[in-house]
């Protein structure tokens, strides 16, 4: 079955008026040979939804835009050269839905850092993007009936149409609101931990317990590793330790770094309050040679620091974008090995409305959500679910 001409979303058209969904058609991107077209059944909400409407990182590319990257539905439909897809899977999306698959990232399983890449939302299409038999130099814009550039739009929507690369199998025992959030906040916290070789032996910090720093304490404690949480929040001790933390540190206490000189290989920073830190207070905790890693992505500048703070213990600074096709399908094997344990995220269902909408985007915004939320009732929004 195709997906209609249109797809359907709910839209804000002005970061000072974020709060302000409306349901409106849009066109999507020409439908193409390693595309499948996906009937949308659930989307989490992720801060970097709310980074974007509100203007934290910048001015909208492109109004209306439609956000949503931690999408979950069924495949209606797949182009002639998809190999790895058919109607009726379940299937999740991302943060990324486009890659060159043509240069040394893409062909070495970084296809998240391909300089071609197309976002999920607000992220400009050219034909034949994605195709490797097509030189991206003769790849044109891409354009509507009207002579407009067409741009992504997200998952907080009927449909998405993504190509192949950027379609991820669902284990069957995941259930779709729990697994939507993996889809970004997961894998954006699975990626550098495996990268960082975290695993027996390992001493990790993870720090800022809310929607990514959940799923590291997850991730970090399934792989292995002994796992310390550190958040200013004293109150989110027992949800550390819950959720698999060996230790718990408030960051809050002064001088609270002291105790932990040198002791952990890898310090994960999932908060996106960053520009606040006293950098060299987390520094300090990495073990000879570790690394304070960055994955949460404030809205203002890190505060200054001396390079002296890399010299005493021989640390580094690093910081990462989601991860590739080949971390998801770990990520979703792991999930799904500890999920019959037992183990899982802690998530909230909100029913995507115009009014569920604005009120999921307030939760994450302040803080409120404990500690991701899944927009879901789709079908019965869009009319969708009859096939």
């Amino acid at each position: 079955m195709a997906a209609p001409e249109q797809f359907e979303g709910f839209m804000i058209h002005d970061t000072k008026k974020w709060t302000e969904f409306t349901k409106e058609k849009f066109t999507p991107k020409n439908f193409e040979d390693y595309d499948v077209d996906i009937e949308n059944e659930c989307c989490g909400v992720c801060g970097s939804d709310v980074h974007t409407i509100t203007g934290g990182w910048g001015e909208l590319a492109t109004s209306p835009i439609c956000v949503g990257h931690e999408i979950i539905g069924k495949v209606l439909r797949v182009g002639s050269k998809v190999k790895s897809f058919k109607p009726g899977q379940r299937v999740g999306v991302g943060a990324q839905v486009q890659s060159c698959m043509q240069c040394r990232m893409c062909k070495s399983n970084n296809e998240n850092y391909c300089p071609h890449m197309v976002d999920t939302y607000m992220a400009p299409y050219n034909i034949n993007g994605g195709n490797p038999s097509v030189k991206i130099d003769d790849q044109k814009p891409m354009k509507d009936s009207k002579g407009n550039q067409i741009f992504s739009q997200g998952g907080y929507s009927s449909h998405s149409r993504v190509h192949e690369q950027f379609v991820f199998p669902i284990p069957d025992n995941l259930p779709s609101e729990i697994v939507a959030p993996m889809m970004c906040a997961g894998l954006t916290v699975y990626s550098p931990l495996k990268r960082a070789g975290v695993g027996p032996g390992k001493k990790v910090a993870i720090v800022g317990i809310g929607g990514l720093g959940h799923f590291a304490l997850i991730w970090a404690k399934a792989m292995g590793a002994e796992v310390t949480a550190i958040s200013h929040s004293p109150n989110k001790k027992d949800t550390a330790l819950q959720l698999g933390a060996d230790h718990f540190v408030s960051s809050g206490d002064k001088n609270f770094a002291k105790p932990h000189a040198f002791e952990y290989d890898f310090i994960l920073n999932a908060a996106d309050m960053t520009n606040e830190f006293d950098i060299a207070q987390y520094m300090s905790m990495c073990n000879i040679n570790g690394e304070f890693h960055n994955v949460g992505l404030p809205d203002q500048p890190l505060p200054q620091f001396k390079a002296q703070v890399f010299a005493s213990n021989g640390a580094k600074m690093g910081g990462s974008h989601i991860g590739s096709k080949k971390e998801m399908l770990e990520m979703l094997d792991l999930a799904s090995k500890i999920y019959e344990k037992g183990v899982k995220p802690m998530i909230e269902t909100i029913d995507i409305s115009e009014k569920g909408c604005s009120e999921a985007v307030q939760k994450v915004k302040t803080n409120k959500v404990r500690y991701r939320v899944t927009l879901t009732g789709f079908h019965k929004a869009f009319g969708t679910g009859k096939n």
